[in-house]
């Protein structure tokens, strides 16, 4: 039952994650019911759905069956008579997805609990959790007295990357890594999420979240927490989620000012691969005066034994000329290097690209030519691809009882906690609203490059 329907998210990213899943080696038979606010028929929900499927290359019988077989419902999810009308017509366990904007899902769970849900009901709850740490607590404690923890899935599609995951498989599985991956070798790490996408048409969603929540407390803290957590004992969920939720409790803004420690900005007019934008504040259903960042760049700490002193910087835009999303781990330089080389190239640097999928590795070594010249050279490899897209693994999750690919309660709670600083700062002016031309790599005096 996806709840939010005939929105953006279910056409573009959840039927099509789901078409997928269905003509996988792990797609099953089950009912698909779309409940929305549209006034959609039945033949015309189909069409989308159909249309979705065929987007993502599902074309099995699996999926065509699926197709042929769901069902659409125009209902209000706030109101618990209409819900309790929608899960009376349904045949079997339901796995809930909630494709709705923060505030209707917190209105919708409040309506679910005046409505008697069947054991084994499955949540799964698109992020940001809640609006801020206040209601992601209340929302939490909600949530778990309707269904148990470990049958609410809060979905991060970042985690369902089979190269995020691959951050796993390279530390842990490395010795090489693996014993350099402390602040005793690292000297930063940068998680970037750069752009070329604007606002296509979400600003009822974007203009009250922004690049921090959107992106950085959405998503980028998760993937610092894969890239700092101890080892785990097992990929079993508790264990990873465990390790996970450690690593962002020793997380805090970096020498604990807030203002000092994050920028932002938002674009103004300019021109991204080929297509002229206005500037963010003349985009169609902005209000300017909320000053909300397109660009942000953030720097923390994890205040622990393994990476005290070293900056993890986080970083997401929109609009940009440069769409670089990686990891980053910048290694210090040698502590002696012997007389008699000659030049003094960066230090090794380790790149694990989120899209596309892609490990590379900068190492000093002699340069051609000149067998006492130093020079960089890049080892590349590419990771192998999974089986299915990030919302196909999402999915595969929610209706498999299996939650490692979904955030825990206290880590949602967590990163709601790591940012509140940020947001309070910027509340208070503290840190002032920078600008950039679309197209752009940034404001005057921020990296024009980073994390190269």
């Amino acid at each position: 039952m996806i709840l939010g329907a005939s929105g953006d998210l279910t056409k573009r990213l959840l039927l099509p994650g789901f078409g997928q899943l269905l003509d996988s080696s792990r797609g099953r038979q089950l009912q698909l019911l779309g409940v929305g606010q549209a006034e959609l028929s039945d033949g015309e929900w189909r069409e989308r759905v159909a249309a979705s499927f065929e987007q993502a290359g599902a074309r099995g019988a699996r999926s065509r069956a699926v197709c042929e077989g769901s069902h659409y419902r125009t209902a209000d999810v706030t109101d618990p008579k209409e819900l309790r009308s929608i899960l009376d017509a349904c045949e079997g366990t339901p796995a809930i997805y909630f494709a709705l904007p923060p505030s209707v899902t917190i209105a919708s769970i409040d309506a679910m609990s005046e409505v008697e849900l069947p054991e084994g009901t499955v949540f799964g709850m698109e992020k940001p959790f809640g609006t801020d740490l206040a209601t992601a607590t209340a929302l939490n404690r909600k949530v778990t007295t309707l269904i148990p923890e470990r049958n609410v899935h809060r979905v991060d599609h970042f985690l369902g990357k089979s190269t995020v995951l691959n951050i796993i498989g390279l530390r842990f599985a490395n010795r090489v890594f693996e014993k350099v991956w402390n602040a005793e070798n690292v000297a930063k790490v940068e998680i970037t999420f750069d752009e070329s996408l604007a606002l296509e048409g979400r600003a009822g969603y974007y203009d009250r979240a922004g690049a921090l929540i959107d992106m950085i407390q959405s998503h980028l803290l998760l993937v610092l927490a894969l890239v700092a957590m101890e080892p785990p004992s097992s990929l079993d969920p508790d264990d990873l989620r465990g390790a996970m939720a450690q690593a962002l409790r020793a997380t805090n803004v970096f020498g604990g000012d807030a203002a000092t420690a994050s920028r932002r900005a938002r674009y103004t007019a300019g021109e991204v691969d080929g297509r002229t934008l206005p500037s963010y504040a003349d985009e169609q259903g902005v209000d300017p005066s909320r000053g909300t960042e397109t660009l942000t760049e953030v720097t923390l700490s994890v205040d622990n034994w393994r990476w005290a002193g070293v900056p993890f910087v986080l970083r997401s835009g929109k609009a940009l000329g440069d769409t670089r999303q990686n990891v980053a781990v910048t290694f210090k330089q040698v502590p002696h290097l012997p007389r008699g080389f000659s030049g003094s190239p960066d230090p090794a640097q380790l790149r694990m690209a989120i899209n596309p999928d892609r490990m590379q590795l900068d190492l000093v070594i002699n340069g051609q030519g000149d067998p006492f010249g130093l020079d960089r050279v890049t080892l590349n490899s590419d990771f192998g691809a999974g089986e299915l897209e990030s919302y196909g693994e999402v999915i595969s999750g929610l209706l498999s009882d299996d939650p490692t690919l979904s955030v825990r309660a206290d880590e949602v709670e967590e990163c709601w906690r790591i940012v509140a600083p940020v947001l309070e700062a910027w509340k208070a002016g503290e840190v002032p609203l920078e600008e950039y031309p679309a197209g752009s790599h940034g404001p005057q005096g921020w990296p024009s490059n980073p994390a190269a």
